[in-house]
């Protein structure tokens, strides 16, 4: 039976890895000029120097230009062809970040259509002498972007927050710089994921400018968002690595499999190697597709689940050519567990999950949603200081380097794609929908920390267009990956929802005590565990509480508690708690996320006070007391699920004893 199920969701993956959903009609603006543009699916494996390969960062300062309202002027004058500071005045833009905060001008913070990237770089011309393959990767421009080298269109992509590259082989030079320049549009309309609206703004006859409209509570920063990277690779080189793993006792297994390209591919011979953290080589085998066996293996457990948390072990794969030389070498780290569920718990190697933790955002003064390791790394050690052990990539994927270091502090992932507030449920949106899951599933179905798919946030399911939607959209997850379960996190009522039939397991959104009863936690505690217990009652799948909480201007404090101040937060996040306790002795309830992690930015608006301030950390990652009291709960309950210490959260107040008078 291990074998069998194993085999079953490798071959799902290895089938659809490198499937494109058909492409639908777009009215992004640097998609209207007619003319032949290659699309992509993604870059799957994560660029990175091995013995056979080298790879440049082409992150820094980029040229930037803003286009006019005429979003084809670009175009027309040929910009992509020559360097952007012959066609007018260009602005420094560090790449990765939004442009958005970057400058002090209000028309770029909130510009709508298109701008414009270059940079010149050079190749090595060693990877041209030794017959290396160029290959150009994105991690991620939001939300589409056309691709210029030396003046010719090498690639497009849309869908904001996930990877995508192309072979450049052919049209770069070696004697000589290449010019670099990106088309990037952060228009959002109906048939984009997210959706969006556009509308013309006019003073008097004149029209002035494009607004932006959308639904969703974060700002829609834009620009080339992550890393981008110039390597090389062999001829004939590795193009995937599919991982999963079981476990039967003290044995993990390991099932692969290993696609490349190249001309002379059917002469190549796979020699793939697993290495414990200590380097000692632990398995292997000479096959491109097969099953390894570790022997007292080392499984990878959650933070505070287990003391050898997030153990990870080194899966390497070499390409060996018909004369024995090594063609091609990748590796990358793989944790050995299983993710199981039934109709009341998730099980993590067969042990049983509660999950607890937040919403997330990428998100940051000055860099907008621009990958910032600093910023990440501090928010890991936020994280386990809290004790939390899981977040939601809300709403969209997160930047690759983050998954890698869930896998390393065994933090699990509830890995999100971009289908926030799905509204209008066209063919065409499905169609883009479904090619936003193929991608992201095809980036991260290897790392560990990812336990679980959702499809999308707070979706319109109450419509009766969604029963069929979702529907095709948990076939297609199911067509790719079944060793996840899938789920969505709904915010309609569970008597109007068309969607839960579909799920593994259920989330839901509610803000009691803040959009509903503002200012009172009396009901809190009731309503929680009603509509918890409502859910279970009518799919009878295991219910996560997936975004609660209440919007704390940090250092406003008012006693008795009121809306907006720090006792107020701390408040409602307690009547929440003595559910959540209630619920977890039920037995179906897996989960806990509060919203949010820390402070963001949003659109402006009447109700948001310079943006969303649900955070339990300000936007500078300074905790409110929120933070405090959500490390007591989450210390406490790894001290009870998982007999571990617990850690005392509080400061020192007094020994409790009387003081003594020693009389003369």
């Amino acid at each position: 039976m291990l074998t069998k199920e194993l085999l079953v969701t490798l071959l799902t993956l290895s089938g659809i890895a490198n499937v494109v959903v058909s492409e639908s009609v777009s009215g992004n603006s640097i998609n209207e000029v007619p003319k032949k543009k290659t699309t992509t699916t993604g870059g799957a494996l994560y660029p990175q120097a091995t013995e056979t390969r080298d790879l440049i960062n082409l992150d820094g300062i980029w040229n930037f230009r803003k286009s006019p309202s005429d979003p084809e002027v670009g175009y027309r004058g040929g910009w992509y062809e020559q360097d952007l500071v012959k066609t007018g005045p260009v602005i420094p833009m560090p790449v990765p970040s939004s442009y958005n905060d970057v400058g002090e001008d209000i028309t770029l913070r909130d510009h709508v259509g298109v701008v414009w990237y270059d940079r010149r770089f050079y190749v090595p011309y060693s990877w041209g002498a030794t017959g290396q393959r160029i290959w150009l990767r994105f991690s991620s421009v939001h939300y589409a972007a056309e691709v210029f080298v030396n003046g010719k269109s090498v690639l497009f992509h849309e869908i904001g927050h996930l990877p995508f590259e192309a072979e450049i082989t052919d049209v770069v030079k070696y004697n000589t710089s290449n010019l670099l320049t990106v088309v990037v549009d952060n228009t959002l309309l109906s048939d984009t994921i997210p959706q969006g609206s556009i509308k013309d703004i006019y003073v008097g006859p004149k029209k002035i400018r494009q607004e932006q409209s959308y639904t969703f509570d974060f700002f829609n920063y834009a620009g080339i968002h992550r890393s981008v990277y110039l390597y090389s690779t062999p001829e004939t080189y590795i193009d995937d690595v599919i991982v999963n793993t079981d476990i039967q006792g003290l044995t993990g297994f390991v099932v692969y499999n290993v696609t490349y390209r190249g001309s002379n591919a059917e002469k190549v011979q796979c020699l793939v190697e697993v290495f414990d953290k200590n380097d000692t080589q632990v398995a292997g085998y000479n096959d491109c597709a097969g099953l390894l066996e570790i022997g007292n293996a080392k499984f990878w457990f959650p933070y505070l689940m287990h003391p050898e948390h997030g153990y990870l072990y080194t899966f390497k794969v070499s390409l060996i050519g018909s004369l024995g030389e090594i063609l091609d070498t990748y590796s990358q780290k793989i944790g050995i567990r299983t993710i199981t569920w039934s109709n009341t718990t998730i099980f993590i190697n067969e042990k049983p999950l509660y999950m607890k933790g937040f919403g997330m955002h990428e998100d940051s003064d000055l860099r907008g949603k621009g990958w910032d390791p600093v910023l990440w790394v501090k928010n890991f050690n936020l994280i386990k200081w809290l004790g939390a052990n899981a977040f939601r990539t809300s709403h969209y994927p997160y930047a690759e380097e983050i998954y890698q270091l869930a896998d390393e502090y065994g933090i699990m992932i509830i890995n999100e794609c971009p289908g926030v507030d799905i509204d209008i449920f066209t063919n065409n949106l499905l169609a883009k929908h479904k090619q936003s899951i193929t991608e992201l599933i095809r980036r991260d179905k290897n790392h560990p920390s990812v336990i679980m798919w959702s499809i999308a946030n707070e979706p319109r399911s109450g419509n009766k267009l969604a029963d069929k939607y979702f529907g095709e959209l948990v076939k297609h997850v199911k067509s790719m990956d079944l060793s996840r379960p899938v789920t969505i996190a709904i915010s309609v009522n569970a008597l109007l929802d068309k969607s839960g039939r579909h799920l593994d397991v259920i989330m839901f959104n509610r803000y009691n005590g803040w959009y509903s009863n503002s200012g009172s936690t009396v009901q809190i505690a009731h309503n929680v565990i009603e509509e918890a217990t409502n859910w279970y009652r009518l799919h009878s799948k295991p219910v996560i509480m997936s975004e609660y909480g209440a919007d704390t201007i940090a250092g406003l404090h008012l006693y008795p508690e009121f809306i907006w101040s720090e006792e107020y937060q701390c408040a409602l996040l307690s009547e929440h708690f003595k559910a959540f306790d209630h619920l977890r002795q039920v037995g179906f309830f897996a989960g806990e996320f509060i919203w949010n992690f820390a402070d963001f930015k949003t659109a402006q608006s009447i109700t948001r006070v310079g943006g969303n301030k649900k955070g339990i950390f300000t936007r500078n990652r300074q905790p409110k007391a929120a933070a405090h009291h959500i490390r007591a709960r989450y210390h406490a309950i790894a001290a009870s699920d998982y007999g571990i210490p617990k850690i005392d959260t509080s400061y020192y107040v007094s020994d409790n004893l009387p003081a003594k008078h020693n009389e003369l």
